[in-house]
C-alpha cells in the first residue's frame, strides 16, 4: 500500500483531507458553531417577535426560540447528510436553554458534535402594538342610515363585522389590522381604523350583508419624511329602506325583502308578486310600517280573483285582490295589511290560520 507524507505533522496517511492527514485535519475542525448567548424582541401585547428588521408573528413561544437559535447555528460547508437535533428547556418566562445536536458526514467521515446556548427574552411593545395604544388611525368610518337611524341590530352587526375583518386581515398578515377606537351613538357608528386597506374590506362586507354603498374622501394631514400623509375618512351609508319595510312608491304598495344596489320585494298591490328596481329609482318612497303590522282578520269567501274579507277596524266586508299564492280555505283567518292605499292580502300560506269554531 502507498502511503503519503503529512506535509503538516510528517506522519503516514492512507489519504488527505484538505492537504493534511485525518488526525491534522479534525484537530481544528469545528462541525458547528453557536452563540452561548441569542437575544430575542417579543412583544408582550401580540406575541410577535423582531425578525429581520421587522415584527412578525412566528407561531408560539418556543417555535420562535427554536427558530432563532437555527438561524444563528453555523454548521461547516463541507457537512453532509446532516441530521439537526433541538433541546429547548424553559428556565423562566424570560430564559430558554437549548441544547443542539449535529450528525453528520465530512469528507467521508461521520462526525457529531453538540453545543449549548441561552437565548434571553426580552418583552416590549412592537411597533403596531405602539400606534394602536398611541391612537393612531389611517382611517376613520363613519357609518349612518339613510333617512333614518340605524337600528340596534343593524349596528351590533356592523360591529361585529367590523371585528372579525379585522381579526382575518391579522390572520393574513396585516399587522395594520386593527381598531383604535369605537364610538356608537344614536345616528350610528364610527370606526378608527389602523389601515386604509382594512377599512375598504370592512365597508365592502357591510354593504355585501346589510346593503347601502360608501365614498372615501382623503384629507392631508401631515408630511413624513418628505412625503404627504392623507386620511380618509369612509362614509358608509346603510340603506334607508331595510328588509320587512313596507313602503308605498309609484302608485305601488311594495315589501322590501333585500336592499341593495338593487332594491327586491314583493309587490302587495300587485298580488305579491316580485318587485326589482335600482336602489337609486327608490328616492322618494313613502314608508308605511313594518310587515310585523300587519293583522289578522276573517277570510269571508273566495272568488275567481278576488276574496271577501273583514275590515280589521270597521268589521264591514270588503272586496280585495287575491294574492297570487293563496291556499287559505273561507272561514279562516289571514294576515292582512291595512295601509292608506287599501288593504292587502299576505301572498304566504304560512299566514292563514284556522279560525276556531264557535
Amino acid at each position: 500500500m502507498n502511503f503519503i507524507i503529512c506535509p503538516k505533522c510528517g506522519k503516514d496517511c492512507e489519504k488527505l483531507f484538505d492537504k493534511v492527514c485525518q488526525t491534522c485535519f479534525f484537530e481544528n475542525f469545528k462541525l458547528l458553531e453557536l452563540p452561548l448567548v441569542l437575544h430575542l424582541r417579543l412583544c408582550s401585547r401580540c406575541g410577535a417577535s423582531y425578525h429581520k428588521s421587522r415584527w412578525e408573528e412566528l407561531g408560539s413561544l418556543e417555535d420562535v426560540v427554536l427558530k432563532t437559535v437555527e438561524e444563528a447555528l453555523f454548521v461547516h460547508e463541507l457537512a453532509e447528510n446532516l441530521e439537526l437535533s433541538f433541546e429547548p428547556r424553559k428556565l423562566s418566562p424570560f430564559i430558554f436553554k437549548v441544547q443542539v445536536g449535529v450528525d453528520a458526514r465530512v469528507l467521508g467521515v461521520p462526525v457529531f458534535a453538540d453545543a449549548e446556548t441561552e437565548v434571553r427574552i426580552k418583552r416590549e411593545a412592537c411597533d403596531m402594538c405602539s400606534r394602536e395604544a398611541g391612537g393612531y388611525f389611517e382611517a376613520l368610518i363613519q357609518v349612518r342610515a339613510e333617512g333614518r337611524f340605524p337600528t340596534e341590530a343593524e349596528k351590533k352587526r356592523c360591529l361585529q363585522i367590523a371585528r372579525d375583518v379585522v381579526r382575518q386581515l391579522k390572520k393574513k398578515g396585516d399587522r395594520l389590522a386593527f381598531i383604535t377606537h369605537e364610538l356608537v351613538f344614536k345616528e350610528g357608528l364610527d370606526f378608527y381604523m389602523g389601515s386604509t386597506n382594512a377599512s375598504k374590506q370592512v365597508c365592502r362586507q357591510i354593504a355585501s350583508e346589510l346593503g347601502g354603498s360608501y365614498s372615501e374622501s382623503p384629507s392631508l394631514v401631515g408630511m413624513k419624511d418628505g412625503k404627504e400623509v392623507y386620511r380618509v375618512t369612509y362614509s358608509m351609508r346603510l340603506p334607508e329602506f331595510r328588509p320587512g319595510d313596507l313602503v308605498h312608491f309609484r302608485g305601488k304598495v311594495i315589501e322590501i325583502k333585500n336592499s341593495g344596489k338593487k332594491i327586491i320585494g314583493l309587490d302587495h298591490s300587485g298580488g305579491g308578486t316580485r318587485y326589482t328596481a335600482a336602489a337609486e329609482e327608490f328616492k322618494g318612497a313613502e314608508k308605511l310600517g313594518r310587515i310585523e303590522d300587519a293583522t289578522l282578520t276573517v277570510l269571508v269567501s273566495i272568488e275567481e280573483h278576488a276574496i271577501l274579507v273583514l275590515d280589521p277596524e270597521s268589521y264591514e266586508t270588503v272586496a280585495i285582490r287575491k294574492p297570487a299564492s293563496f291556499s287559505a280555505e273561507a272561514g279562516s283567518e289571514i294576515k292582512v295589511l291595512k295601509t292608506p292605499y287599501g288593504l292587502f292580502a299576505l301572498p304566504d300560506s304560512n299566514f292563514s290560520r284556522a279560525q276556531p269554531k264557535a
